[in-house]
């Protein structure tokens, strides 16, 4: 049977990750491992997962906020080093209903039989209040006599994508190994992107109608610099303006990708004198800075048997037992 390693990425959200965990340890198919990444949280997290009794649990404990791309390039990385054959990837505000790794798997079973190589295996996610969100974009790749052919399969309940989120997402060994891990420079917003493209260029990935997921996110509708007044969150824009024109860029040889490169820097370029005109200066340099990074920004991809460098306090497995604190001090020396 193939070993599916779980891979779950929080911070600072100690609520939503036990619930998330919660359903994860509650699928008809059981995971044989569940990691947990801790992106740096400093309201308890590691406490609620110490006094927690999620039987096999391993918890990787980040020394600083590495961002979203860090966190799950270092997930990826330690659970593909630590063998898995399937690595199902998600945030902590995702809530995976109870058949959906099995229908993931099943799907994996069912394209293999037709002779297809998925890239990824993706989850519908709904609101909570069941609307879509997460939309993949289909597949731009074409059958031997020129048609795209996302919906060939449309029968078995998949269609082909090739751009999607890291939103309830099982990974095969073998994407990682040839084609490496999220880049840990993205820091947040874009990193999923980037992958998705980076790994579907030959064989797509594929949403599955009947895998189902719950996102429960914080911000409804898409990111916008217009509309955001959170200043912890402002000040990451420049990663979302330079992201955007980064993965223009690396991915216009894709016919939608030619035309986006443009239009990707007229849009920034409009935004940019849009916050001048209404007077919003600090918005507008987090769009000109994120812009003038974007110039040289050249990252390159980490291959997954990379070592693991020592950015985490600890890592530490949860038995079904409660670990003492000796014992944490021990495994987490």
């Amino acid at each position: 049977m193939h070993k599916v390693f779980a891979v779950i990425l929080t911070y600072n959200r100690k609520e939503l990750l036990k619930r998330c965990l919660d359903a994860v340890y509650s699928q008809c198919r059981s995971c044989d491992r569940v990691i947990v990444i801790d992106n740096a949280s400093s309201d308890g997290t590691q406490k609620m997962l110490s006094e927690s009794n999620y039987p096999g649990l391993m918890v990787h404990v980040l020394k600083d906020n590495i961002g979203a791309s860090g966190g799950f390039n270092a997930g990826m990385r330690l659970a593909y080093q630590e063998g898995a054959d399937f690595i199902w990837t998600m945030d902590d505000d995702v809530i995976p209903d109870s058949d959906a790794l099995h229908f993931l798997l099943l799907a994996n079973e069912t394209l293999k039989d037709k002779g297809k190589t998925p890239a990824f295996l993706l989850s519908q996610a709904f609101t909570e209040n069941g609307l879509v969100t997460n939309t993949p974009i289909i597949s731009p790749l074409k059958n031997v006599i020129g048609y795209r052919d996302w919906h060939e399969l449309l029968e078995l309940g998949v269609v082909a994508v090739h751009r999607a989120t890291f939103v309830s997402i099982l990974l095969p060994r073998a994407t990682l190994a040839e084609h490496g891990l999220p880049i840990t420079a993205m820091f947040i917003w874009g990193e999923d992107s980037e992958f998705t493209l980076r790994v579907t260029q030959d064989n797509p990935g594929y949403v599955v109608g009947m895998s189902k997921v719950q996102h429960l996110r914080q911000e409804n509708g898409p990111i916008s610099i217009l509309t955001e007044n959170n200043p912890a969150r402002l000040k990451l824009y420049r990663h979302f303006i330079r992201n955007k024109i980064y993965i223009a860029r690396k991915y216009r040889h894709f016919p939608h990708y030619r035309y986006l490169m443009v239009s990707e820097v007229y849009r920034v370029f409009r935004l940019f004198f849009i916050l001048l005109f209404r007077g919003e200066v600090r918005k507008a340099n987090i769009v000109l800075h994120g812009m003038l990074e974007s110039l040289w920004f050249y990252p390159a991809p980490e291959a997954a048997d990379t070592p693991i460098e020592k950015k985490q306090t600890s890592t530490w497995l949860l038995d079904q037992l409660i670990p003492d604190k000796e014992s944490l001090k021990k495994k987490t020396g």
